[in-house]
């Protein structure tokens, strides 16, 4: 049986929230970016309730080797199901929580704690090994929110700072658009630190291969470039909505 196209999936308004309270992951999820046994709900450290999820990331996890010159990678990352993908030219609020541990390593390589990336139709297109169009980052101890589009890299907020020990809450409203009507805001632990509005989506055409509409999959866990050293980061408290 083929999968449908995201265009032909319903797009009912959402709103979900995941405590990561039950035994297992729950439906809202997609493991096909998390290594066998990377994952577990535990409820030693927690924002709230009973359970967080911890994982870890060890050396060659979900590998995938460098192309055009980039650094390989590995990751666990936990994705969206299918039916929760961002849509163009519609505005969401998400927020999460996240913990690092004391001893997490700080190292002045490339990491992705949350993405968003555009949607790619096929692998053998150009699009298929661009950055993610927004994007959150720790490298070398500096925090940062990132937007690459049509190959153009924009920090819209970096600060150094530890971020070890603590509960982080991070909020966005997004609205992805190849236009000028586009949005991020964001709020680090209830303040905001990003305000910005314009273009928030790669341009669609068949240079650059995006299709239009398009569609933003979101992504959190760890994305790195590959080294030794293992990783372990605690996510609790995601809610997702569409705004009107």
């Amino acid at each position: 049986m083929v999968a449908p196209l995201l265009s032909q999936l319903p797009a009912p308004p959402i709103n979900v929230y995941d405590g990561f309270e039950g035994p297992s992951l729950s439906n809202l999820r997609n493991t096909i970016s998390i290594a066998p046994n990377s994952v577990r709900i535990q409820s030693s450290i927690v924002r709230a309730g009973h359970g967080a999820l911890r994982i870890d990331l060890h050396s060659h996890d979900i590998f995938l080797a460098g192309r055009d010159g980039d650094a390989d990678s590995e990751r666990d990352e936990l994705l969206e199901a299918r039916p929760l993908t961002t849509r163009q030219n519609k505005l969401y609020d998400f927020s999460w929580s996240m913990y690092l541990p004391p001893d997490f390593p700080i190292v002045p390589v490339r990491l992705v704690v949350a993405q968003w990336w555009e949607y790619c139709p096929r692998t053998d297109l150009t699009c298929s090994n661009d950055s993610p169009v927004l994007a959150v980052r720790y490298i070398g101890g500096v925090l940062s929110i990132t937007q690459d589009l049509n190959h153009h890299f924009i920090v819209l907020y970096q600060e150094k700072r530890d971020l070890r020990g603590k509960w982080i809450d991070l909020r966005f409203e997004v609205r992805f658009s190849p236009r000028p009507d586009g949005q991020v805001r964001a709020w680090l632990q209830d303040k905001q630190v990003v305000n910005y509005g314009g273009i928030t989506a790669n341009t669609p055409n068949a240079a650059t291969g995006y299709p239009d509409p398009s569609y933003f999959p979101f992504k959190m866990g760890l994305y790195r470039n590959v080294m030794p050293q293992p990783m372990t980061i605690y996510l609790d408290e995601y809610r997702k909505r569409q705004l009107p």
